[in-house]
């Protein structure tokens, strides 16, 4: 065989060291670490984790109840004698055990509901292997394994891995495996036992030795019992397995309720909504009628010559805050903030008629809230900001500009030149909004738009920078 061929094949896959490593890596309480650094950075992940905690506990101990409950009627039935009254008891133990797990339940490590569930596991061990002390009858303490009690262990198991993480879920089927062995070992120690009743089963399966070790009044059948423990173990470590696939599908789901948090950062919801539910970019290169609002801060390198960054940068977030809250509250979208000032659009990613009219609105909004604001930069000693607003509606050019790794979506053409051109001509106009004719006549409601009218002034034929073609504009 050639050496050479087995160190090319080999070079294929990861190599055993690579997949040791990552085992390693992905140990439990390395993951466990993981998680808990996931959590405190990301506070979706955080809520995420307490409400699946809380509603994972709250159906947990309803199924528990109800399990109890049935359970409570079912050994009515099987032993219909008054010493059933000793398990009804223990049953409802059970059930305010399950009721203070409820209460102290909490996401991450705690100590006691972990005394809560070995509480559980205990109680229910000595239940399946202490004999009824009311009973009737007494046997060896080893016939308590006839009864095949150690199903119940599994009910317990399964509301565990509703409420739990699925180390958690592990650990209870460790401890559920060793506990049940330590009570096999402790009756076999400790146990009472009727040799007689051995002798007179025995004597009565002469030649069935087999049989008779199966019937054993006085045998805990060990080997029975270390195979229930062993079932136990890998049922918890299956359920286990599927409580941390939810759980990891729970941190995608934050992680993307994390990623729509920070786009609504930067788009309105119209936009956050489009962009989620979209499994492709947000479509081909198409033109469309939108308003485009221009907004800026008149003055702004005097303003910040001679102050420091952090009171530039405070006051910038003021503005930008109190500008985006309309453009959102109007339906509208923030392309782009652009140092002192912003560009917002009124009709992406989907127009409607209300655009223009929206776009009219926020401008008036916005040097509402300016002025609000400059009320509480006067009071404090502060100079106040004075906002310039241009809006002009026509087509633009929209589309994913960009590659997969990087993709923008961008809006283009003279639309975003003109009301570009319009802010900028608050300057000459002294005033603080200018409106294109176009925006007007696109409002669809005449009241409104003539109410618009009521508020401004026009001025026909003024010619923008860089324009050859004067406009109609109105003013505010």
């Amino acid at each position: 065989m050639d050496l050479n061929s087995i160190e090319l094949n080999t070079s294929r896959g990861p190599t055993l060291r690579t997949r040791l490593s990552a085992l390693w890596a992905g140990r439990p309480w390395n993951t466990r670490i993981a998680e808990e650094k996931m959590a405190a950075s990301n506070p979706h992940l955080a809520e995420a984790l307490r409400i699946e905690k809380m509603e994972g506990q709250r159906i947990a101990t309803w199924a528990r109840t109800v399990a109890l409950a049935i359970t409570a009627v079912l050994l009515v039935y099987v032993n219909p004698r008054v010493e059933v009254l000793y398990y009804e008891v223990l049953l409802l133990i059970f059930v305010l055990i399950g009721m203070a797990q409820l209460r102290v339940a909490k996401v991450g490590q705690s100590h006691l509901e972990m005394a809560l569930i070995m509480a559980d596991i205990l109680l229910l061990t000595l239940t399946l292997t202490v004999p009824n002390p009311f009973a009737a009858e007494q046997w060896p303490t080893a016939f308590q394994f006839r009864f095949d009690g150690f199903v119940y262990f599994f009910i317990f198991l399964a509301g565990g891995s509703l409420a739990y993480s699925w180390r958690t879920v592990h650990s209870i089927g460790v401890a559920a495996a060793l506990i049940w062995l330590a009570g096999v070992v402790a009756v076999m120690l400790f146990g009472t036992v009727d040799p007689q009743l051995s002798e007179r089963v025995r004597s009565a399966l002469v030649g069935y030795d087999r049989v008779f070790a199966t019937l054993d009044p006085n045998s805990v059948e060990f080997h029975n019992r270390v195979q229930e423990a062993v079932v136990i173990v890998l049922v918890a470590y299956i359920l286990g397995l599927k409580s941390q696939r939810m759980s990891k599908l729970l941190v995608r789901q934050a992680s993307l309720a994390s990623e729509r948090a920070n786009l609504s950062r930067y788009f309105a919801p119209s936009m956050v909504e489009e962009l989620a539910h979209r499994n492709q970019p947000m479509g081909g290169v198409r033109s469309q009628n939108v308003a485009v609002l221009f907004a800026d801060i008149v003055g702004f390198t005097r303003f910040a010559e001679g102050r420091s960054p952090d009171d530039v940068i405070a006051m910038l977030r003021d503005f930008h805050a109190a500008l985006e809250e309309e453009v959102f509250s109007h339906h509208g979208t923030l392309d782009k903030f652009m140092g002192d000032g912003l560009m917002a659009s009124f009709g992406t990613p989907q127009t409607s008629p209300d655009d223009a009219g929206n776009a009219i609105a926020a401008a008036f909004a916005m040097q509402d809230r300016i002025a609000a604001l400059n009320d509480g930069r006067i009071r404090r000693g502060l100079e106040p900001i004075r906002l310039s607003v241009g809006v002009h509606y026509g087509p633009v050019i929209l589309g994913d500009v960009g590659n997969n790794r990087r993709m923008e979506f961008a809006m283009l053409g003279d639309t975003v030149n003109v009301a570009s051109r319009l802010e900028s001509a608050t300057r000459a106009l002294s005033c603080r909004i200018v409106f294109s004719s176009a925006v007007m006549e696109a409002v669809s409601d005449q009241a409104m738009r003539d109410g618009y009218r009521g508020r401004m002034q026009f001025h026909q034929g003024l010619v923008l920078k860089g324009r050859s073609e004067a406009a109609d504009v109105w003013t505010a």
